[in-house]
Parts: C-alpha cells; structure tokens; sequence
C-alpha cells in the first residue's frame, strides 16, 4: 500500500519584526498585558509582501530541502485565510512564480486547521496514486484583515508562511490525519467577505471585512479539542503519550497549550512552541514549526510526532506522522 511521507519542509516570513511594545504605541495595550494573556513578544508584519510573496519563498525553500526541482511536483495545496485575490487562487499564483509547471494547484480555507487539512488531502492523493509530489503550504497576510483598533485580536496574530513536500513511502510518514468541523459554532470566529450587491438587493449592509473573535468560547473550544484529539490519534494507533517525541500545537496561546499539558498529564517540554517569536501565522504556524525543528537537529527518523490544531469553522485537525525525511 502506498504511503505518505514528508520529504521537505520550509518556510518564509517577513523581515520586520514587531514588539509588543511596539503595538503598545498604537492600540491601548502593553508588553506586560499581552505577554500574561497569551505568551507572545513579538510577531513578523508585512511591509509590503503579499500572501503568495511569502508561500514562493516557503515553497522553494520546502522543494529544495526535498531535493527535488518545482517540475518534479504535480500538486500545489495551499491554505490560506488570506488570499491574494479571490481569483485566481494563491496556489496558482505559486505555481507560476517558482515555475512548477506541472503541477495542478488550488487554495483550501480552513483557517488555522489549513495545513492539517491540506496533509489529508495530500496523503490521500498519494496513497490512492492520483499524484505522487504534492507541496502542501500553509501561508498568510492576516495584517491586512485585521481590526487595528482592537487590543483583543490584534495582538495575536502574525504573517508568515511553511511548506512541507510529501512523497510516497514505503515505511512510516504520516500514519493518520483527523480533521473536522463545528459549523454551529461559525460565528465565533469571522472575517466578512464582500457583501451582497446586485440591481435586485439595495439594502444597506454590514461591510466590515476584519477578523472578528469572541476570545473566550474559542479559548474553550480549543483546551477541549486539543487533548481530545491527541488522545483519539494515541488510542487509535495504539500509543501511548510516552511513544511521542513531539506535539506540536497551533501556535494561537501559550495558555490554550499549556492547559492541553495538564489534562494530557505530560510536561510542556514536550510541546514545541514559538509562538512568543511569532504570534499566531494561522495556517502556517505547524510546517513553520517543523522547518525550525528540522533545521535544529530535533527531528530524526523514526521519531512519532503529533500536530494538531483548531481554527475558525471552528475546525479542528491532528495528524501523527513518523519523520523520515
């Protein structure tokens, strides 16, 4: 049976750094108030870089770290709250820009689940034998959909974007992946698209386009999904916690994680977190993850390793993967 494993991994993000301390000269916040709330110090901003400007960058790199060319892929899947336009898709845009021009492409939106979700497909593409390289990017410009007035949401988030490349395997790879949706729970999490407006419908309209979140049900929803769906991975692969060398989380509060450890009953030594570097990149945050452990020597083959995240929908994602790159 085919498998999937991950070959390449990279990421890309801007170069201006942003301090709390620099938001605090422009939203009525501080250091000290952001960092007990969340964990965050500092986040990457673009200054001018566009969604698909970082995934190019992000990609290219996950590519050569596979040591293949951008001819050699056949499948572009790229997630993303914030797209370049809404067509074409950014995907097809980073097709054409590192010139892998065999390869079909599309966007996925499932927020800060996206890259989870894109390895399903993925590993489902190759297992069935549909495709046999396909690059799965989680990237995002969420500076630009952002309420810069509100302390609440705009602290958290940053811009940024990962790649991982994914090929057949013979052993190991990413054994299984979960994803799924609360939709009754949609409006918890929201950012407006363009509203109605045709000769048949005048009435005046909500037109705000800004991410709007009601912080604490999101904060509840996730301490529950996140040891939940670690503990539903474990049972089904007949693991136990001790087996795994690494969970890496979304990277949205270092509360949210922190409170996944207790009820997991496991040390936060356990959990990879850079989210105090930079915030929440939404769909990026797990392969810009992994790009920083495999450039630090923490990943080796045979290693079993967790992510897992939750995002607006709400959706949720956790795959296990052994690393064999």
């Amino acid at each position: 049976m085919k498998k999937a494993k991950i070959s390449g991994v990279g990421c890309f993000y801007p170069d201006n750094i942003v301090t709390n301390d620099d938001l605090a000269k422009i939203v009525d916040t501080s250091d000290e108030w952001i960092h007990k709330r969340t964990g965050i110090r500092k986040r990457r901003l673009s200054t001018g870089e566009n969604t698909s400007d970082l995934a190019v960058m992000a990609a290219k790199n996950a590519v050569e770290n596979a040591g293949l060319t951008p001819e050699d892929i056949d499948l572009i899947v790229l997630a993303t709250t914030s797209p370049d336009y809404l067509t074409p898709s950014t995907a097809a845009v980073v097709q054409g820009k590192i010139g892998a021009k065999n390869a079909a492409s599309f966007d996925i939106l499932a927020a800060c689940s996206g890259f989870i979700y894109g390895l399903k497909i993925g590993k489902s593409f190759i297992e069935s034998g549909a495709y046999k390289k396909v690059l799965v990017i989680g990237a995002e410009v969420l500076s630009k959909i952002l309420d810069w007035n509100d302390r609440n949401t705009c602290v958290l988030f940053g811009d940024g974007a990962g790649a991982a490349v994914l090929e057949e395997t013979e052993a190991g790879g990413i054994e299984a992946v979960h994803i799924g949706t609360y939709g009754d729970k949609a409006e918890l999490l929201t950012c407006k698209s363009h509203p109605l407006n045709n000769p048949y419908y005048k009435e005046d309209q909500d037109t705000f386009d800004k991410i709007s979140m009601d912080g604490r049900e999101v904060f509840k929803f996730a301490t529950n999904i996140m040891p939940e769906q670690i503990n539903l991975l474990l049972k089904e692969n007949n693991l136990n916690i001790e087996d795994i060398k690494y969970i890496i989380p979304h990277q949205a509060n270092l509360r949210i994680i922190e409170s996944a450890a207790k009820k997991l009953n496991i040390g936060m030594e356990k959990f990879y977190v850079n989210l105090n570097e930079y915030g929440n990149t939404s769909a990026a945050c797990i392969p810009i993850c992994m790009d920083e452990m495999n450039r630090r020597g923490l990943l080796n083959n045979g290693d079993k390793i967790i992510t897992v995240a939750f995002g607006g929908g709400l959706t949720y994602g956790a795959a296990l993967i052994i690393w064999n790159k």
